[in-house]
């Protein structure tokens, strides 16, 4: 449920409108534009009076929203959502006129390894740089990452090379160093789903990529948003990285369908993740040019220096030249929808 608030309503008629929300038991989570303001309501709204809250002083209309989510529904904010991440090399915005560009290993192996690959995409132009520290991996005996030894070396990239940090928290446990040194917090796949890691990313005080499940609808994906900023943090970023299907000629099955269609029903900004979504090398560059062409507002792509040697993901991973290939036709393609990357 949705209360819109008359143009021009000063901010105290919202806040006694959110007052008088919370005293029925429910939780207010205004949104104040420039020259509006509306107010989602969250809770089991069914009983209540419409037209009790469409009385309150400023209050132009009561929307009931039909979608499960609200809070990232595009009733609810008819605006798309732009983060801003700050960084060392600039502020980095996800949504709005620029595609994103985040780029780095799967996994941070050695100190090594992380600055051979930093140094060439600190180069590149590259603001955005990711790398895991914790590994949540099918088997396990394969490698699980180097925990806060590599959230380390991580802020040892940030403050050489001036590029803000991304990477996954698995559990509330790596939740906890994660906020500590990441600059976007990765919740991933496997982890869509998981509500109490949602709730608890929902109060962290920075932004989060939440990447789809594997066998994951496009209702149950918002869902999963939902929980998020339902516990308060409105910082979310949509990653499509390839769902489950019967093909086999890919790892995951890359759904760029999902793009255009997020743009409808939310106003989250959506990147696409290429290489999680193909699993080969050489799918990586023309499906990032469709991820660009259908509207995806950035693209996460996996970087390594020497890809037969990497301990996670390596027959994915491009490596350091083929990535400014990649910045470089992308950008061709964003020109033509009148886009920048960032």
């Amino acid at each position: 449920m949705l209360v819109v608030m008359q143009t021009g309503a000063p901010k105290e008629q919202a806040k006694a409108v959110c007052d008088r929300i919370e005293e029925l038991g429910f939780e207010a989570h205004p949104i104040y534009g420039a020259f509006k303001t509306v107010i989602g309501i969250t809770g089991d709204t069914r009983a209540v009076d419409v037209g009790a809250l469409e009385s309150l002083t400023g209050v132009a209309e009561v929307i009931i929203v039909g979608k499960p989510y609200k809070l990232v529904s595009r009733e609810f904010k008819t605006e798309d959502t732009v983060i801003r991440i700050p960084a060392p090399a600039g502020e980095v915005s996800i949504g709005g006129n620029a595609v994103a560009m985040i780029a780095g290993p799967c996994a941070v192996e050695t100190r090594e390894q992380i600055f051979a690959i930093a140094e060439p995409l600190a180069k590149a132009g590259v603001k955005l740089f990711r790398g895991g520290a914790f590994k949540p991996r099918t088997s396990p005996y394969s490698f699980q990452g180097l925990g806060e030894a590599g959230l380390q070396i991580l802020k040892e990239v940030r403050e050489r090379f001036g590029m803000a940090i991304v990477t996954e928290a698995m559990d509330q446990e790596s939740l906890d160093l994660v906020e500590q040194y990441a600059d976007v917090i990765q919740i991933g796949a496997r982890n869509m789903q998981n509500y109490s890691l949602l709730k608890r990313v929902g109060h962290a005080h920075k932004p989060v990529m939440l990447k789809r499940g594997l066998s994951a609808t496009l209702d149950e994906f918002l869902m999963a948003a939902e929980y998020i900023a339902a516990s308060g943090n409105p910082n979310i970023m949509l990653c499509e990285r390839g769902v489950r299907t019967f093909a086999d000629h890919s790892r995951n099955t890359l759904d760029l369908t999902v793009v255009p269609a997020v743009k409808v029903r939310s106003h989250l900004p959506i990147l696409v993740d290429p290489s999680h979504g193909t699993g080969k090398r050489h799918k990586v560059l023309p499906l990032s040019r469709a991820a660009v062409a259908v509207g995806a507002d950035g693209l996460m792509i996996e970087v390594h220096h020497s890809p037969d040697h990497a301990l996670s993901d390596g027959v994915q991973s491009i490596l350091p030249d083929e990535y400014r290939q990649l910045v470089e036709e992308v950008r061709q393609i964003a020109a033509v929808l009148h886009r920048t990357i960032n």
